[in-house]
């Protein structure tokens, strides 16, 4: 059996998390998310400085969690499938480095979530997206009731999850769920330059960045801005943070490690 998750690192620090069961869709069975978690901890090992977060195929970014699996649980075995979600979205958002989720085909249910769970999402025009869950008679369980209406709203999020709408591209876009949109065949040549132009970026203020900004969702304001104070603090003395400076005031390009 291949394994259904590929990772590879370029020379230039950007990993590339593939999801690659395209006979399926890229469902998400409990032996998927394992490797997904797997994978997650192979990128950090490697240092890397972006995380691009792909489909194989050219039907599906992921189509959800694997419905064959799932359909004869229990109320125990949900938990546990739940569990296992959370544990892979909370791995994507927590990466020390930005995730970019490159979405070309099917992103619903479980899916979705994944890309909710990421620092930037590209679709491509293709693109069909939605919390589809109560089709099915449940609800989101890896987070789409919780990162969903921080990135659209209440009540876009609350019709999105009630009707189980699918969405295209563009509609995507339009609500915010996205920030770019593309044409089908050229998402992996952009998301390929995005992800190169964050791994030159310093790598530990992004990854400041990145944990102040989830911060600000987990705390109250007064709690984060202190955060943020004592994390802005901690980056001087860096080697980034004193070429950075002596770069501006010499007027030329930085070079960060």
């Amino acid at each position: 059996m291949s394994d259904p998750v590929r990772l590879d690192v370029d020379d230039a620090g950007v990993a590339t998390i593939t999801i690659d069961r395209p006979d399926r869709l890229n469902a998400l069975d409990s032996a998927t998310l394992d490797a997904l978690l797997g994978a997650l901890a192979d990128a950090e090992a490697a240092d890397a400085r972006a995380l691009v977060l792909t489909g194989a195929g050219d039907d599906a970014f992921a189509a959800g969690a694997d419905i064959a699996e799932m359909a004869e649980y229990g109320p125990a075995e949900a938990h546990a499938y739940a569990d296992l979600g959370h544990d892979v979205t909370r791995a994507i958002e927590t990466f020390p480095a930005p995730v970019i989720a490159a979405i070309g085909g099917y992103a619903l249910g479980g899916g979705l979530e994944l890309a909710l769970a990421c620092d930037l999402r590209v679709a491509a025009e293709s693109a069909v997206l939605g919390q589809t869950e109560t089709d099915l008679g449940i609800v989101p369980g890896w987070g789409g009731t919780q990162r969903l209406p921080r990135l659209v709203g209440d009540e876009t999020a609350r019709r999105l999850i009630y009707f189980g709408d699918r969405i295209d591209g563009q509609d995507a876009y339009d609500l915010g769920l996205v920030g770019d949109l593309v044409a089908h065949d050229e998402l992996g040549e952009y998301v390929a330059d995005l992800a190169a132009d964050l791994a030159a970026r310093p790598q530990f203020a992004l990854a400041a960045a990145k944990e102040a900004i989830t911060k600000s969702h987990e705390t109250d304001l007064g709690a984060g801005l202190d955060f943020e104070r004592r994390t802005w603090a901690s980056l001087f003395g860096t080697h980034d943070q004193r070429e950075g400076m002596a770069a501006f005031l010499g007027e030329r390009e930085p070079v960060f490690e």
